[in-house]
């Protein structure tokens, strides 16, 4: 019988190559280059309890506790250890890897927000919700549907540290709605709320929602792509808050304070809407250039090209002409079934969002911009080519 050279087609697929990027990878090209946002996801994933984090003005970013091999290398990662990459959000492929696994394709150049089935304007139909929320309190209203509907235990987010009168954001876990209304309100500085998973699961709570900045909302979706053991299982619910950038918290001294005699202790709240909003304990109302506040942004962010939480179930953010309405972006089946029950029963109110066409139009420009400032060096397909929605 003859032999012949040529082998049968098949169909099947190639084998992914195995993966084999440790903490040296990660720090060489993720801390040392500039592109950590300090998300945390290296640090709650780490089997070996080996890295730290300094959340701290100056700072927030990851580190390695061992002195072994140095900062740069890791003894577990030398063995084979190859959690802390897998978990990163900013590690080589991670976008097109979370769109696969959430959304079953990647994002088109038109959708440089993101993968989304819908837009909506929300706002919280209870009255002390809405007051004691941002921008119309829509995430306060979510989160206190969730527990209320035993879609979650508690949710993973930031409150205020001690009385709140230095506005530095810690991460904590809010359980109870009177824990909701406390964590309510956005600060603008840097909080890594995944650094709270240890405390929710030392406290029982098993079904969690993760309410972050974008660079948060994409660790749970990477580390289920990339296999990152089962420390993300516990977060069912993925809230992405709209994010250009964040502060350092030195810009409460270093500019409010000095330049403005603005006393951090007597802030009572603030927001963005083409300029930084300050709100004062004796009613005075300020206006801040942003252009003046740029100087303080963390460096991370000075990467970060993702504005619109884009692996998030459910995104949202107050940017448009009302500060009583809160963009929302409705991105994942479980985000639509949560929004229209709440919708259905009255714990919200939403509206479509082209009657707020600039507030759409703004997102769309927003994340653009973010795009445009991941860095050449960087995986060039998060910096594909994005087109603007008209």
């Amino acid at each position: 019988m003859a032999v012949t050279d040529d082998a049968p087609a098949t169909n099947a697929p190639a084998k992914p190559a195995r993966w084999t990027a440790q903490w040296k990878e990660l720090y060489s090209e993720v801390i040392q280059t500039g592109l950590c946002t300090g998300c945390a996801g290296c640090v709650v994933s780490c089997p070996h309890d080996v890295i730290g984090y300094t959340h701290e003005p100056g700072a927030y970013k990851p580190f390695h506790l061992e002195e072994e091999l140095g900062p740069g290398n890791c003894v577990h990662g030398e063995k084979g250890c190859t959690t802390c990459t897998r978990a990163c959000p900013r590690f080589r492929s991670w976008e097109p890897q979370a769109d696969e696994h959430l959304f079953a394709r990647t994002r088109r150049p038109d959708e440089p927000a993101g993968i989304y089935q819908d837009i909506l304007l929300t706002r919280a139909s209870d009255d002390m919700v809405h007051r004691m929320g941002q921008d119309g309190g829509f995430v306060s209203a979510l989160l206190i549907w969730a527990m209320e509907n035993d879609y979650i235990d508690a949710a993973l987010t930031s409150f205020l540290e001690g009385d709140g009168t230095t506005w530095k954001a810690v991460p904590g876990v809010a359980a109870t709605k009177e824990q909701v209304l406390e964590s309510a309100g956005s600060r603008y500085t840097y909080s890594a709320n995944t650094l709270a998973l240890p405390r929710a699961l030392e406290a029982g709570y098993t079904r969690l929602a993760l309410v972050g900045m974008s660079c948060q909302a994409s660790v749970p979706p990477v580390m289920w792509s990339r296999k990152a053991g089962k420390v993300g299982k516990p977060i069912i619910f993925n809230i992405g808050l709209l994010c250009s950038k964040t502060f350092d918290d030195s810009i409460f001294e270093e500019l409010f304070e000095t330049k403005y005699g603005l006393a951090t202790r007597d802030i009572i709240k603030m927001n963005i809407k083409g300029v930084f909003q300050i709100w004062m304990r004796d009613g005075s109302y300020h206006e801040i250039p942003l252009k003046e506040c740029h100087a303080w942004t963390r460096e991370g962010c000075n990467h970060c090209p993702d504005f619109a939480a884009e692996h998030a179930d459910i995104s949202t953010g107050g940017i448009g002409k009302d500060n009583d309405w809160t963009l929302t972006i409705v991105r994942t089946e479980l985000g639509r079934e949560i929004i229209t029950r709440m919708i259905d029963d009255g714990s919200i109110i939403a509206r479509p969002a082209d009657e707020d066409p600039e507030a759409v139009k703004l997102l769309h420009k927003l994340a653009v911009k973010s795009r445009e400032r991941w860095p050449a060096f960087a995986a060039d397909e998060v910096r594909a080519p994005v087109e603007i929605r008209t």
